[in-house]
């Protein structure tokens, strides 16, 4: 039986299904820490972050990796607002992550007491759909039931405070049988949302209509990778992927045009702009300008929440429903290709998609090749590419390294991936890997990272990672960083956006031995400075028995070039260099190379 609230909390975890929780301590939450303490055979373990803020990450990326409830656990006033940014992260990629956080005891809030804080305002955005004080021992079990089952239900953040004398209380797991108490359970299992027989039909009519049909994935076809296969086949359809759909189908499919957006490939973009009907599948991709102009293709768009669909592009049909049960019961009603007045005109467009993505694949290997100073770094992905373990998991932080990882690795059947989508914050993938490396200790995992993010808050939590290696049946855990002393990103928005010179002030990174420090905390450090040694590091970093930090030396300079380059940014370009940029020079001549490889 919970000796206290705090004990029936925690055993109420473990009822759900929860088996790990991501946290710092501090005396605002010290119930809940007891607890875990006293729970037999550590069911519901406590993962220890180096900041709050990784901890809501590492829970956010728990959820993504293994599709179950992220949880982490703060302590009141500061705790608690260390988390905002990664439980943002987790509630604008739909992750669902329970944050429960502590708070001062029940008699001094409102006294302006030491750390409190008013949590139900602070959290009441970002876990909008569910934020709860519990405010008696009888209402612990609705709170809790209703935070988790909340969370999974839509797919999003909620938050539970527990007050202090709350946490220390004696616990009440059956509210009494009478007026003014709620009974709660444990237990959830999605629905199958499927959209009528009368929209699907209206969704058949449009795409067997189409004579050149793309189509747009992104996460929520995640667990439908047959089923969009299917139609791509049956419809003679290209398929490109936005950021979050990185690992929904493989890239040596020839039909497949990769990522999408600024960070995408020329293949996607020249089959969006000349497409005449567009099927969108579990995505919100939110630039227009990448996708076909309006009035130019007709619309389906397949979404479970029906807040997203027709939102991005004026849809004729959307279809709200779960992505493989929607796609199964569309399939039948799509003529086969040899059954299409269309065969013809759709087996030239499909042979075209196929000729571009091989010439986009031959052009990325060329520009991988180029010289640079003294790393060119899509030589780094591209060396890892063929490399990569099968079933591995990739994460990505935001930044210069998102660009190869959208572009220079191919991904295959069985991997994930991900990065942080819609918030795109920095510092996301040390804290991503980690996560997935408990949810699945079996499986190799590779984070991607720029040198900027690694400063940020990467180098702590390498510590972390090092503390639980051997916890992991699969030892390899990888830590590649890009080391080029440059916030490249943002180097690059400057120039090509605002047509700004490089601002050396806002721009420069201090000086940091990475692999030397990887090495002082115990883990495997291997630094790299020469091009040809690229493919052998990655071979040795695989190999290890443990967590390698490969710290790679790359030349900010070798600009990352977008599918398509407008006169807008072209004339920033120019401008920016023309106002003296302090690296003009080695940016001409990367940005030449680049332009001409091939």
């Amino acid at each position: 039986m919970a000796r206290t609230v705090s004990d029936f909390l925690v055993q109420r975890l473990e009822a759900w299904g929860v088996d790990c929780v991501f946290g710092y301590p501090g005396d605002g939450i010290n119930g809940v820490l007891g607890a875990l303490q006293r729970l037999e055979n550590e069911k519901v373990r406590f993962v220890q972050a180096r900041h709050e803020e990784m901890a809501a990450l590492m829970a956010c990326g728990y959820a993504k990796f293994s599709g179950r409830v992220g949880v982490c656990l703060a302590t009141s006033g500061p705790g608690a607002i260390h988390l905002l940014n990664g439980l943002y992260d987790a509630k604008m990629d739909h992750a669902p992550v329970v944050a429960i956080v502590g708070q001062s005891a029940r008699t001094a809030i409102g006294g302006d007491y030491q750390q409190e804080v008013d949590l139900p305002s602070l959290f009441k955005d970002v876990a909008h759909e569910y934020v709860h004080t519990i405010m008696s021992p009888e209402a612990a079990r609705h709170v809790i039931d209703r935070a988790i089952r909340i969370a999974h239900a839509e797919r999003t953040v909620t938050c539970v405070i527990v007050p202090k004398d709350i946490q220390e209380a004696a616990a009440v797991p059956v509210p009494p049988h009478e007026h003014d108490t709620v009974h709660t359970s444990v237990g959830y299992a999605p629905a199958h949302v499927m959209p009528s027989e009368t929209e699907l039909k209206r969704a058949a009519d449009v795409l067997n209509a189409g004579e050149r049909v793309a189509m747009l994935v992104g996460a929520g076809a995640a667990q439908a990778a047959e089923e969009v296969m299917a139609v791509a086949e049956r419809l003679r359809a290209g398929v490109a992927k936005a950021l979050l759909g990185r690992a929904v189908l493989a890239d040596d499919l020839p039909y497949v045009t990769g990522a999408i957006g600024l960070l995408g490939t020329r293949a996607s973009y020249e089959m969006m702009r000349d497409c005449d009907t567009l099927l969108v599948v579990g995505s919100s991709f939110p630039y227009s300008e990448f996708l076909p102009k309006e009035g130019r293709a007709r619309g389906v768009q397949v979404d479970i929440d029906g807040r997203f669909v027709g939102l991005r592009y004026p849809m004729e049909v959307h279809l709200v429903g779960d992505s493989r049960e929607t796609l199964r019961a569309l399939l039948p009603l799509l003529r086969p290709p040899q059954q299409s007045a269309h065969e013809a005109a759709r087996h030239e467009w499909r042979a075209r998609i196929e000729g571009s993505v091989a010439e986009w694949w031959g052009l990325m290997n060329e520009r991988a090749l180029a010289p640079a100073n003294p790393i060119n770094p899509q030589r780094v992905f591209s060396e890892l590419s063929p490399r990569l373990p099968n079933g591995c998991i990739l994460t990505a932080d935001s930044g210069s390294a998102a660009n190869w990882f959208a572009r220079n690795l191919k991904l295959r059947p069985s991997m994930m991936a991900s990065i942080s989508g819609s918030l795109a914050t920095m510092g996301c993938a040390v804290p991503y890997a980690i996560a997935a490396k408990f949810a699945h200790p079996d499986r190799p995992v590779i984070a991607l990272v720029g040198d900027g993010a690694m400063q940020m808050n990467g180098n702590a939590e390498l510590l972390t990672a090092f503390r639980h290696r051997k916890e992991w049946s699969d030892p390899r855990f990888i830590v590649a960083v890009l080391n080029n002393g440059d916030l490249n990103e943002v180097t690059w928005e400057m120039r090509a956006m605002a047509g700004d010179p490089r601002f050396a002030a806002s721009q420069d990174l201090p000086p940091f031995p990475y692999a030397a420090y990887a090495s002082l905390i115990g883990m495997r450090g291997i630094r790299v400075d020469r091009p040809e040694d690229v493919g052998d590091a990655w071979e040795s970093a695989l190999a290890a028995n443990g967590p390698v930090l490969l710290e790679m030396m790359t030349d900010p300079d070798v600009p990352p070039l977008p599918p398509h380059i407008t006169l807008k940014q072209a004339k920033a370009f120019g401008t920016s260099l023309l106002e003296g940029d302090s690296e003009k020079s080695g940016v001409l001549r990367r940005t030449w190379r680049q332009l001409f490889a091939g």
